[in-house]
């Protein structure tokens, strides 16, 4: 039996925050990663640079690119381009990206197991007893950040995340624009479609918001939407923030995409992944040092820095996903808007700070005359 201060399950974005940050104050941290590391994972890769806030180290070598502009369209057309006011977002590649963190954490004094698949947990004599294919672990606390299909959330005794689906595809080649990412409105039905530039090609994402949609679909439209009918498809899960909800139980948090966190209305995944890998960290730490209400404030810290807004996100997102080409037409195609979402993708500007404006000009143009 290996003893330490907290286990993570997981060593994605959150997992890898939270044992860098538990790491560099001195706890014994260790992490269980079921895969082969590193592992790959799909996803767009898009990650706002307000991030680099939270860590006292250059992401530099992790980023493949950064993006300057963006493009957004209506069914590939009714074209409106952007410049960034703000910092580049940064793209990554995640299997790169995931696993730079977890050097920093490991280099920080975490240990980590990989191809170390969690099997059971069991909380007794106030430790967590975790029994893997590689052994016993313990320890009084525990961060579960093993995914949208992970077994920590159900074996904690969380409810069931709420799953809609999201595809992806790399598309290979030199970018026409490394510097220009492109979002689609119109072609997916109750979401949209994005394309994000990498060194070596891009990545072609899809999601769906609102609703629900067959896996046939989603590939169908990702592959008429490259003009590549022989496309390489992959679908996968994610959670987005449905509610605010407890994120805690006894001596133990979820985190990352374990705990539901990502963006309701432009399905933003890794860096409340981040977040709340930092503010796991923060939580287990006042813990170890004494503080017996830091475990179950962390679900009221996450809901203040993350879930307050994205309660914004999701009014947004049922009032657009709603009325999409209405939405495009008065919304996103306004130069205002554009340099909105840009300050949004780029962490600058919470969605509270425009809901009341896009509320006022959609109801405006469905109801011009203020009927009820």
């Amino acid at each position: 039996m290996q003893n330490c201060d907290c286990l993570i399950i997981g060593a994605g974005p959150a997992g890898g925050a939270a044992a860098y940050h538990l790491a560099k104050r001195g706890h014994n941290v260790v992490v269980l990663e079921k895969s082969v590391w590193p592992r790959t994972r799909p996803c767009g890769g898009g990650i706002s640079p307000a991030v680099s806030e939270w860590f006292d180290f250059d992401f530099t070598p992790a980023i493949s690119t950064t993006v300057n502009e963006v493009v957004f369209t209506w069914q590939q057309g009714d074209r409106v381009q952007a410049n960034l006011t703000t910092e580049p977002m940064w793209m990554v590649k995640r299997d790169v990206f995931d696993a730079f963190l977890l050097e920093q954490a490991i280099a920080a004094g975490a240990q980590v197991q990989t191809e170390t698949e969690v099997q059971t947990l069991q909380f007794s004599d106030c430790t967590w007893q975790v029994q893997t294919n590689q052994g016993d672990f313990s320890a009084p606390y525990l961060i579960a950040a093993d995914g949208v299909n992970g077994v920590a959330r159900q074996q904690l005794g969380f409810n069931p995340l709420q799953i809609t689906l999201a595809a992806t595809a790399h598309l290979s080649g030199v970018p026409a624009n490394p510097s220009q990412a492109a979002f689609d409105f119109g072609i997916v039905k109750n979401g949209f479609i994005w394309q994000f530039p990498q060194a070596d090609g891009a990545m072609l994402n899809a999601a769906i918001i609102k609703g629900k949609a067959k896996e046939a679909d989603l590939v169908k439209w990702l592959r008429n939407y490259a003009n590549q009918p022989d496309l390489v498809v992959q679908v996968v899960a994610i959670a987005l923030w449905s509610g605010q909800q407890d994120l805690h139980s006894q001596n133990a948090v979820l985190a990352g995409d374990a705990a539901g966190l990502a963006d309701p209305l432009l399905a933003e995944g890794t860096r409340p992944a981040l977040l709340s890998g930092v503010k796991a960290a923060e939580a287990v730490a006042a813990a170890l040092a004494g503080n017996e209400e830091a475990i179950a404030q962390y679900s009221q810290v996450m809901q203040a820095v993350w879930g307050d807004d994205m309660a914004w996100a999701q009014r947004l997102a049922g009032i657009f996903y709603q009325f999409p080409k209405i939405g495009y037409k008065v919304g996103v195609k306004q130069p205002v808007a554009v340099k909105l979402l840009s300050q949004i993708l780029c962490g600058q500007l919470k969605y509270s700070a425009i809901i009341d404006r896009a509320t006022a000009a959609v109801k405006k143009k469905i109801l011009p005359f203020g009927g009820g």
